[in-house]
């Protein structure tokens, strides 16, 4: 994906992340975050966007801790929101293809990893958004999808970090039924997970269905059973005991 895809899916993602939360009211409870409510979600999604915004806006090289969260409710942190939203949506689409600032993931340049990371952080919130009303989160653009799965995997579970460590090794398998896309995650009880895309020898569970409900699932938004699971079902739970990111 361009730098310019990932800032309109993140202009798109928060608009519908704000969309969901009015219609759900901020007392609304967030089932796919227990214990948080809409107005935690908005709060927390708020401050993540002023933090990135400043750190590209002023193309700060080091670490810079956020302003903490707001404690405005209903309509004003409604309003709070969108013009965070809004205000990060504008410092991406200003910053130059150049610009040098601080990041935490692997990435081809500064730009493309903020543009990559607030996507799917603002698309995987709206998804908690909408898990408040009654429909449960929507859908998720498959293109948007496989790439969420190919950073979860290629970033987030690549390093020393990741908790997902069986007591024996094994091989996790993710199939997207819609576009054909493919990881093999080779998962021990030592080293961080490996993948790779395509099928490399044989799994020992494979995760399947369309690109979106595995995006979901693989980062907990959706019960085990948005997809189709063959094999050893303790790998897949695993996974959904180990691998929240923090």
């Amino acid at each position: 994906m361009t730098i310019t895809e990932y800032i309109e899916s993140l202009d798109s993602a928060g608009r519908g992340l704000a969309d969901a939360a009015a219609e759900a009211g901020t007392d609304a409870e967030v089932p796919t975050c227990p214990g948080w409510r809409v107005r935690d979600l908005l709060r927390h999604t708020a401050m993540v966007h002023r933090w990135a915004t400043t750190l590209v806006a002023e193309a700060r090289t080091s670490y810079h801790p956020g302003e903490g969260e707001s404690t405005l409710d209903g309509e004003e942190l409604l309003a709070h929101f969108r013009a965070g939203h809004a205000g990060l949506v504008a410092a991406l689409r200003a910053a130059p293809e150049a610009l040098e600032c601080w990041t935490f993931l692997p990435a081809p340049s500064p730009l493309a990893f903020w543009a990559r990371r607030q996507t799917h952080e603002t698309t995987v919130h709206r998804a908690d958004a909408q898990s408040a009303l009654a429909g449960g989160p929507g859908a998720v653009d498959p293109a948007i999808a496989v790439d969420g799965i190919d950073e979860l995997f290629g970033a987030f579970h690549s390093g020393d970090r990741s908790r997902v460590r069986p007591d024996e090794p094994g091989t996790l398998r993710v199939r997207a039924t819609d576009t054909g896309d493919l990881w093999t995650v080779r998962l021990s009880p030592t080293e961080p997970p490996r993948t790779e895309r395509g099928a490399k020898g044989p799994a020992d569970t494979e995760l399947s269905g369309p690109a979106d409900r595995l995006y979901l699932t693989l980062w907990n938004r959706l019960p085990a059973g948005a997809v189709t699971v063959t094999g050893d079902a303790d790998l897949a739970r695993l996974w959904r005991e180990t691998s929240s990111i923090t």
